[in-house]
């Protein structure tokens, strides 16, 4: 037997995070055992989907490298109306569904709840299809359904405590618990890897599995994805989409290394691994049922770590999209003449150290491609106290006769101006750097001004001067 698995996104949206944890599990399960990765956009829902988000998902695997081309599909769920209906007839003609004209209110009236489940009132009405008449299955009275799941063990669920529930609409339209049943079905899925939401669906989807006389694939519900607070990510509430994360500057491999962390890990106490050992180690098996903790921070820290990893012309081409303005967040501050490829390739391996996401290297660099520096107005106030004045003219007066412009030696001659006033380097190097850079931190100072030249230097230092009393 080919295992077959399938990520089955809808398109209603920006990518969740969690979804993309659940794509790469699929798709290292299928690549383990030898077997194929199916694509299906789940899109029926006709009024929440948008061509652009399915778009969004393509690309958004594509990034995290599962690429196009290289898996079955995509497939769309609309494309499959047909085999629904067929099947929803099927249920119905063997007995094992009937037509419902209940209305909530007449369920809640009968029951006295508006919390009540439905009460199988048209199970025995022969009601024939109609407009308004629901399709719903009849679940058996009696009995268990047991779910044989590689993560949870064999979670057992009383029929009894079931409802009737809809596979089909009042107009003739399935619903997703049918849909998602013969889709499967029909591709021949033979593994069903996905969130933990789903399981309460998954009884439901097993009796229907049954029902169609297919054997219902194995299942496997891996951890829902919390944030801090232990509550499950919401789109509303967290910061969830994939691509704000792509945009922000996150590398692709830092992104599913820890993707792959939530609910497992690799042996040994180690958590920033080779992609090859993910791939050769992962087990469904190990994943942990417990819910898994989306750490930001933790996730920042990773990338910080992958970006220090990369060789430096891999980093400065990786730094591209922010310095060019072809990056989908806000452009750099520079005109596009304005940037020194040879200047950036200077101090890159500086600013590779410092930054934990793409995106930071525009703030740590722009000093070097603007006429005049971005000034951080409570960085200013803070550096330019008394005697910041008489620091610059002097500073000014020791670099313009500096015989020799390399880091070096604008360090040592810095140190001399500081001691002449009873000032540590320290001290008297930040009115210098924030006259210089606009900032009271960043880049190392000495190696900045040698890259940013004698002449721009200087008339930097002479315009703080300038504004100061």
């Amino acid at each position: 037997m080919t295992v077959r698995v399938r990520f089955a996104p809808s398109p209603t949206g920006m990518f969740h995070v969690g979804g993309a944890r659940s794509a790469l599990q699929n798709w290292i399960y299928a690549k383990q055992q030898g077997g194929v990765f199916v694509l299906r956009v789940e899109d029926t829902d006709a009024a929440r989907n948008r061509p652009e988000w399915t778009e969004g998902i393509l690309s958004a695997l594509d990034w995290i490298g599962i690429e196009r081309g290289t898996y079955e599909g995509p497939y769309f769920q609309s494309q499959n109306a047909g085999e629904h209906r067929a099947a929803a007839q099927r249920l119905h003609d063997s007995g094992r569904a009937y037509y419902c004209d209940c209305t909530r209110e007449a369920v809640q009236a009968r029951s006295g709840s508006q919390y009540a489940g439905y009460d199988g009132f048209c199970r025995d009405r022969g009601l024939p299809p109609g407009e308004g008449r629901a399709l719903r299955f009849r679940t058996p009275d009696e009995g268990t359904t047991v779910v044989v799941d590689l993560i949870r063990g064999e979670p057992t669920f009383e029929n009894r405590l079931i409802e009737d529930f809809v596979i089909a609409r009042g107009d003739g339209s399935p619903v997703f618990l049918l849909a998602n049943v013969v889709d499967d079905m029909t591709m021949g899925i033979t593994h069903v890897i996905r969130a933990e939401e789903h399981l309460p669906n998954t009884p439901k989807q097993q009796l229907l599995w049954d029902a169609l006389g297919v054997k219902p694939p194995v299942w496997a519900h891996v951890p829902v994805v919390v944030n801090e607070k232990r509550q499950k990510l919401s789109k509303r509430r967290d910061k969830v989409a994939l691509e704000a994360y792509r945009d922000e500057g996150y590398l692709a491999d830092a992104m599913r290394n820890y993707l792959m962390l939530l609910g497992w890990a690799p042996s040994g106490d180690r958590e920033i691994v080779p992609w090859s050992v993910i791939e050769e180690e992962f087990r469904l098996a190990e994943v942990n049922p417990s819910p898994a903790f989306f750490d930001e921070k933790k996730l920042r820290a990773f990338n910080g770590e992958y970006i220090r990893a990369l060789p430096v012309p891999e980093f400065v081409a990786a730094c591209q999209p922010w310095l060019t303005g072809t990056a989908t967040i806000a452009p750099p501050p520079w005109q596009p003449e304005q940037f020194d490829a040879d200047a950036f390739a200077a101090v890159a391996p500086l600013a590779q150290t410092r930054i934990a996401v793409l995106s930071e290297i525009v703030p740590n660099v722009d000093f070097l491609f603007l006429d005049s520096p971005l000034i951080d107005e409570a960085a200013w106030a803070k550096a330019m106290k008394e005697g910041a004045g008489e620091l610059l003219d002097a500073a000014t007066a020791a670099y313009t006769a500096l015989e020799s412009w390399d880091a070096e030696s604008l360090k040592s001659t810095l140190e001399a101006v500081g001691a002449e006033r009873g000032l540590k380097l320290g001290k008297a190097q930040a009115p210098v750097r924030v006259a210089v850079t606009g900032r009271s931190v960043g880049l190392p100072l000495f190696e900045s001004l040698e890259v940013l030249g004698r002449e721009r230097t200087l008339a930097r230092l002479r315009a703080a001067r300038v504004r100061l009393p």
